[in-house]
């Protein structure tokens, strides 16, 4: 590549329609000279070659993907993680805003994934380590999208539940439970106060716990429980499957009683839950297996607000998260920046609610509140009700006490004083 073709791949952001263009901010090292190794780069997810001997084919002024901003960190002594194959040469980390014309994959999920994390963009010589940060749309690529059909409105509408979080429930023990006992267990937890009782994202359509035997059962549960308490209770059923059988199994849960449904976002596919976004009549909420495999790495893979932002555009109107806390490895600043992703302006795009959980129990509900900074949002504990020593429901109302101990201002051991349930969760 010479110096004229380098140039084809650098543009100022003023020389572009930026409608007509997504924004993508890598985080790169390159190694050996920094602009020929993005012009490649640049190239590789776009137009590769453009010339062939005695034909003119430079498409890049249209279909280029061109860098429009780009600044060196620091020289490396090596790469950041060992890369064997990698070219020779000085190493620079390096973070770059690339402008990629939507016209080259349209608005499909699929091909727009293909373009901008796939092969052009990690097998680039020269640049043996990528992390895609952030995608920005413009409004009209956003406008092809339906987005969350419910959202946090819809689903706050559904429950009758406003100016606190929504309280859902794992069961557990989350893999076992013969239908009948889950149904018994969720009864007991609605009854404490719990919105939401669900299934685990492991649990789905399994012989010893058929989706058209353990939906029926918790549907009749449900509606016993909202007429006992008085409060609109949901049955989150997940619904996880071939892609052949999602719209069998939104259809058959739904039919039972389920009000909510919980799909597997990634390993089902983002283009998946799209179409079942367009096919659902209840809320859908995603659950995070198989992103930690591409965002952990600092350095390589995708940030996970990429991948919770793709979900929102993809239709979830709820994405549960790897929350607060030691145990799911997410630094705090990378948790606020999904529940960002699920609440800020997008378009036409309506708000997700941001569910971060992990290890959660009244005793931390105050705590994800303080950095949540708002009450938007699901708090999600599983052992935190049905491990509670008094029982599930008592597991339900410790929540439910917890947050009037935050609405009042009043210390949570305090509170606790005259509140058994919540007591019993402090002295575990």
């Amino acid at each position: 590549m010479n110096a004229e073709d380098i140039k084809g791949f650098f543009a100022e952001r003023g020389q572009l329609d930026m409608a007509d263009y997504l924004e993508l901010d890598y985080y790169l090292e390159c190694v050996g000279d920094i602009e020929v190794a993005l012009a490649h780069f640049c190239s590789e997810q776009s137009t590769a070659q453009w010339s062939r001997i005695g034909i003119n084919e430079d498409f890049r002024s249209l279909y280029g993907a061109k860098v429009i901003e780009w600044e060196v960190l620091e020289e490396l002594p090596r790469l950041s993680y060992p890369v064997e194959q990698a070219m020779q040469g000085k190493i620079h980390a390096c973070k770059v805003r690339i402008a990629h014309p939507h016209r080259n994959f349209g608005t499909k999920l699929p091909n727009l994934l293909t373009a901008v994390c796939g092969e052009g963009t990690f097998f680039t010589p020269g640049v043996p380590l990528v992390k895609l940060l952030d995608i920005i749309f413009p409004d009209n690529y956003l406008a092809a999208f339906d987005g969350p059909r419910f959202g946090i409105d819809g689903i706050r509408e559904q429950l009758d539940v406003y100016n606190r979080p929504i309280f859902f429930g794992v069961v557990k023990p989350n893999i076992g439970l013969e239908p009948s006992h889950f149904a018994e267990i969720a009864y007991e937890s609605w009854l404490g106060g719990l919105d939401i009782a669900k299934d685990d994202e492991m649990l789905a359509d399994v012989e010893w716990s058929t989706m058209a035997e353990r939906s029926g059962l918790l549907g009749k549960a449900r509606l016993k429980a909202e007429e006992t308490t008085g409060e609109r209770k949901g049955y989150l059923a997940n619904i996880t499957d071939e892609v052949d059988r999602l719209r069998e199994q939104h259809d058959l849960a739904v039919s039972n009683g389920a009000n909510a449904l919980l799909v597997n976002a990634m390993p089902v596919g983002l283009s998946a839950v799209r179409m079942l976004a367009r096919h659902t009549k209840v809320p859908l909420i995603g659950h995070f297996p198989f992103i930690a495999p591409f965002s952990r790495l600092e350095k390589f893979g995708i940030h996970t607000r990429v991948i919770t932002k793709l979900q929102r555009l993809a239709g979830l109107d709820a994405i549960i998260m790897p929350g607060f806390g030691n145990r799911m490895m997410t630094e705090e600043d990378e948790v606020r920046q999904n529940v960002n992703e699920c609440l800020c302006d997008m378009g036409n795009i309506k708000r997700a609610l941001p569910v971060p959980g992990g290890s959660d129990s009244a005793l931390t509900l105050e705590s994800v509140y303080r950095k949540v900074g708002g009450v938007d949002f699901g708090f999600v504990p599983g052992r935190g009700i049905f491990g509670h020593p008094m029982g599930p429901r008592a597991g339900a109302m410790s929540i439910r006490q917890a947050w009037e101990a935050i609405e009042r201002d009043i210390p949570l051991e305090a509170y606790a004083e005259k509140h058994p349930e919540l007591q019993a969760m402090l002295e575990k």
